[in-house]
């Protein structure tokens, strides 16, 4: 499909990729990663085009079709309306209709066979393309990106960039190309696009690469992660957990056979010296060195992933309940957002709030930290309470003529410089970097010293509106890591579902405009919501209990034995359960080790199998687990009641 070769690519002195080499097969998922500054995005423009290789070739298979979403589409502007817009993804159906349309207003005064031909012929290839479900097909695409049929007939123009992104996604999986090359296409999704788009992806025949930083929404897709590093391209046959564990074990790998080849190192220039000294070894000695010189060394392993490296400090300790919201309303005059909603947050908890755009999340977040004042009820600070608010606007509040350091240093006077420099480089702001001024740095850098200036902050209470935003894994990896750590409390605004789910103890979700909580993480969350939304299904039609739900979905047969009998038999079923799930653990695992032996690539026909016995294995094994989670929590009901 796509053959890249001896590619080189350089930028100035600088090799940003060296020799590399990648083949991208039909109806492969991957996922291109690599820190920032490693070339994923030059790498796609190489692939379509948009630059030349300094040397080395990228090979396309005859008439194969590219659909490229880069952030460069933010700038499209049209006065036509989105569905329109969309719809552009059809060229040839668009022109048949337009010469179809010409042909019926010629046949109005011309009744020639000629004109009777023309337009048979040009009907039977528009219905032989489709061409009279293309509307239909734009609509069902740009309302699982969030647009609602009023929005498919407004301009194009009147949306913000990251609505007008999605216009432009809808319109390039509109095309159905051969290959998908998406270069960040969550940045600007919620929850619920992101989730159709990763169901549309999976389902999708052909190819798909996919740069992103999220990992959460990479292990949904891809079946294979490509890494951008050090100017080659290394490949890993799964997905981005699969990476993250076939690195370590190949790092560790590697670390043991430097640690061998020093010491191997060491041993031979001590021969070497003591036979130097002795004019009849010296032949010997320099046979050694020259073969020392021409030894193969093996490189250390560079740590990816740092650990932090600095602590919160807080200053004084918050009372029981941090914020307390009473009788809540709030409305715009297109929306309501919430009414005569209560919620509590409390000392210690680490509440995520999600829910699609437009349902109010940064409206209630700015409610909780004062910053709108604009409602009815009450929204009350707790006793000891101090906080910090991150938003994307926070960055107007960046003193542009200050030296990024120096804007640390000014807010957080406690932290010393070795502290704020470990922050600044968790946020990839390295050596002299630190003394770039702000005014000189690019939005998403703004937003990384905004969010570590918060991160600082002597406050015991943390309000986060998309933290993640602009920040590559690593970064991600290491905010996590600080809030994991961090001993006061956090509500936080994100589309970073791994980054929720590592965080988080608690999930808010607005729903019937009331401010609704669920007591667990965000994984839990989504199996919990899964199951609601099945049992919403299968209810009947008359209004039921909203407690009885659950019981009454729950597929176990109900048996007539007195409960004790009923306790082992439903027990019974869980140990049988269990079982059944180890075993599709150890298949599952297996699988993934046979997929991780490079000489299965050379057998085409057994790699096609064992992926797919794997992808199916993996779907029973969550099935399984699924049930078993419905059973668990009818016996723990059935032993408390």
């Amino acid at each position: 499909m796509i053959a890249i070769n001896d590619l080189t690519y350089e930028i100035g002195s600088r090799a940003l990729y060296d020799e590399a080499n990648w083949h991208i097969k039909p109806g492969e998922k991957i996922g291109l990663i690599g820190a920032n500054g490693t070339g994923k995005t030059t790498l796609l423009k190489l692939i379509v085009g948009d630059l030349k290789a300094t040397s080395g070739t990228i090979s396309k298979s005859k008439e194969l079709t590219i659909g490229y979403l880069n952030q460069d589409l933010l700038s499209y502007a049209s006065d036509k309306s989105i569905l329109h817009v969309a719809m552009e993804a059809f060229e040839r159906q668009n022109q048949l209709h337009d010469e179809i349309e010409d042909l019926l207003k010629k046949l109005e005064s011309d009744y020639s066979e000629d004109i009777l031909h023309k337009l048979s012929d040009k009907q039977s290839e528009f219905e032989a393309l489709d061409g009279y479900n293309i509307e239909y097909k734009a609509h069902e695409i740009l309302a699982g990106l969030g647009f609602s049929d009023a929005d498919t007939e407004r301009k194009l123009s009147t949306f913000s960039g990251g609505w007008r992104m999605r216009v432009m996604l809808a319109k390039i999986l509109l095309q159905a190309p051969d290959i998908l090359l998406l270069d960040e296409p969550t940045n600007h999704l919620d929850l619920p696009s992101i989730q159709w788009l990763e169901d549309y992806l999976k389902a999708f025949e052909g190819a798909v690469v996919i740069v992103s930083h999220d990992r959460w929404f990479l292990d949904k897709v891809i079946n294979k992660t490509v890494e951008s590093r050090k100017g080659k391209l290394n490949v890993y046959p799964g997905n981005y957990s699969f990476y993250v564990e076939e690195k370590e074990m190949r790092g560790e790998i590697q670390r043991n056979e430097f640690k061998n080849q020093q010491q191997k190192i060491k041993q031979e220039e001590r021969l070497i010296e003591r036979f130097r000294a002795k004019a009849s070894k010296a032949k010997m000695a320099q046979s050694r060195i020259k073969a020392l010189d021409n030894l193969e060394r093996v490189e250390d392993v560079d740590d990816d992933n740092p650990s932090v490296n600095f602590s919160f400090r807080f200053s004084k300790q918050s009372g029981r309940h941090v914020i307390n919201i009473e009788h809540l309303t709030k409305k715009y005059p297109t929306i309501d957002i919430v009414e005569d909603a209560h919620a509590i947050i409390e000392k210690g908890d680490k509440i995520a709030l999600i829910g699609a755009n437009g349902r109010g999340k940064s409206t209630v977040l700015r409610i909780i930290a004062g910053a709108d004042n604009d409602f009815e009820g009450k929204s009350e600070t707790g006793y000891n309470v101090t906080q910090t608010f991150f938003a994307q606007h926070q960055l107007e509040a960046l003193h542009l003529e200050s030296e990024i350091l120096q804007e640390l240093q000014a807010f957080a006077p406690k932290h010393n410089e070795t502290e704020l420099r470990s922050i600044l480089g968790s946020f990839l702001f390295t050596g002299d970097d630190v003394f770039k001024k702000i005014k000189v740095l690019s939005g998403g850098e703004k937003s990384r010293v905004a969010l570590a200036k918060a991160l600082t902050a002597d406050a015991n209470f943390l309000i986060l509106d998309e933290p993640t935003n602009h920040l590559d894994i690593q970064s991600v990896n290491i905010l996590i890591q600080a809030l994991q750590q961090y001993e006061g409390t956090v509500i936080a605004v994100s589309h970073d579902r791994y980054f929720l789910d590592n965080i988080a103890n608690k999930i808010w979700f607005i729903e019937d405009h009331q401010i609704k909580v669920y007591p667990g993480t965000y994984a839990e969350y989504e199996i919990w919501q899964a199951k609601r939304k099945l049992e919403a299904k299968s209810a009947p039609a008359a209004p039921q209990p909203k407690k009885e739900v659950k019981k009454e979905t729950v597929t176990v047969k109900q048996p007539t034995e007195d409960k004790s009998k009923q306790l082992k038999k439903l027990n019974q079923d869980l140990t049988g359960m269990e079982q059944k799930i180890a075993e599709l653990e150890k298949t599952v695992k297996q699988l993934e080790a046979e997929l991780s032996d490079e000489k299965i690539y050379k057998q085409q026909n057994r790699l096609q199998e064992v992926n797919k016995n794997l992808k199916q294995k993996q779907q029973e094994l969550k099935q399984q687990q699924e049930k078993w989670e419905v059973l668990a929590d009818q016996i723990l009901e059935m032993e408390e009641n």
